[in-house]
């Protein structure tokens, strides 16, 4: 299963073109020499130096801005004496201080860079324990996975998905934890640990489901006892892929938007989720029922969070799912998992016009056409 980031809104300049940055600076200056021998000694275009450490400032590193600035305070005297005649000290003084500010401003700009990346590394890492790759065709059952993080510095929140293989056939989660921040996090990490161990060891969905709201209560009782103001809960599906039932499945919807199916036949949608979201319960008088759903070999299941269903443009519109879901079904190969999910992720990214306001997680889902019975040992 390819479980990796879909593409990203552009980094900033500096990050993606850091190697070249030296380019824009060296530009402008080469402007202001053309413009200081293009127009008359009034025109005064000499001192505009002064904003070639500057942009430097916001591009380069701090050894380059300190070249920037050297040439600039060094230049000004040479086309002064060569175009203007005499400009006058006050603009010679301008493009001193300019260039001085311009090298701690590097400095500082630079650490804050570095900051940056470190919070990525940091939270990639973290994705990586949370979010699992997993191999092509593992639990008998052809997967793939997006994660599209709305922060820059923080590449992971509560959406979390897993695919199992397990004696019973292939398990599968996709969910969202509620709220943001490391206690999402947190959440996230305890309902997927729990999935993996539940799923693997219990053949009745309904127990793997038990186990889920209890492991969240549990939670929730440490994380106040830690301090925390608010309860956690999740919504979530959980599908699995029976081994003596090809043409089923069984389904658990704590509360999230259905599935989508996409099949030779067009698009439909799994149950609703009517239940309640894990770690509530106790308060709705009891867990969700598990359907058993009708699910051809060949058939895609979609799960997303609600990145997906909830992402809006610049006027507010929803991204239309469904709508996009029907259009790319009438296409050949649109069921491939791997397909699908870059698909529909690089759909939402442009609605959004690279503005995700939340994390985005998308898993696709089938059992190849012609799967018999299949069994898995062991899940790592």
């Amino acid at each position: 299963m390819g479980s990796e980031e879909a593409p990203r809104p552009p980094l900033p300049l500096l990050i993606r073109y850091g190697h070249r940055s030296w380019l824009v600076p060296t530009a402008l200056l080469a402007a202001v020499v053309a413009v200081a021998a293009a127009t008359p000694a009034y025109f005064s275009s000499v001192s505009w130096l002064v904003l070639v450490p500057v942009v430097a400032a916001g591009l380069c590193d701090p050894l380059l801005t300190t070249v920037f600035a050297a040439l600039a305070i060094a230049g000004y005297p040479v086309l002064d004496s060569i175009w203007v005649k005499d400009q006058g000290i006050e603009d010679f003084l301008l493009v001193i201080a300019g260039s001085a500010l311009a090298v701690p401003l590097s400095v500082y700009r630079a650490r804050a860079v570095a900051y940056v990346r470190h919070l990525q590394g940091t939270a990639e890492t973290t994705r990586q324990v949370v979010l699992r790759s997993v191999p092509p065709g593992w639990g008998g059952v052809d997967s793939a996975a997006r994660y599209l993080a709305a922060d820059v510095e923080a590449r992971v929140g509560g959406d979390f998905y897993d695919v199992l293989a397990t004696p019973y056939g292939a398990r599968v989660i996709l969910g969202d934890v509620q709220g943001k921040g490391l206690p999402a996090v947190s959440t996230a990490a305890a309902l997927v640990g729990c999935f993996r161990e539940a799923g693997y060891h219990q053949e009745d969905l309904a127990t793997v489901a038990s186990w889920l709201e209890e492991r969240l209560h549990r939670q929730n009782v440490f994380s106040v006892r830690l301090g925390a103001q608010d309860e956690r809960f999740a919504t979530a599906v959980v599908i699995s892929f029976p081994t003596g039932s090809p043409g089923e499945v069984e389904v658990v919807n704590f509360g999230h938007d259905s599935p989508h199916v996409l099949g030779p036949g067009g698009v439909r949608q799994l149950p609703p989720g009517n239940g309640a979201p894990i770690g509530l319960a106790r308060l709705a008088g009891g867990l969700p029922p598990v359907h058993r759903v009708r699910l051809d070999p060949g058939e895609t299941v979609l799960i997303v969070s609600d990145g997906v269903t909830e992402a809006r443009d610049r006027h507010g519109t929803f991204f239309p799912l469904r709508t996009h879901l029907d259009r790319l079904a009438r296409e050949p190969g649109a069921g491939d998992p791997e397909r699908l999910v870059d698909d529909v992720a690089a759909a939402v990214v442009r609605h959004t016009g690279d503005r995700l306001t939340d994390d985005t997680a998308l898993l696709a889902v089938r059992r190849p056409a012609g799967a018999g019975r299949q069994t898995a040992a062991d899940d790592g």
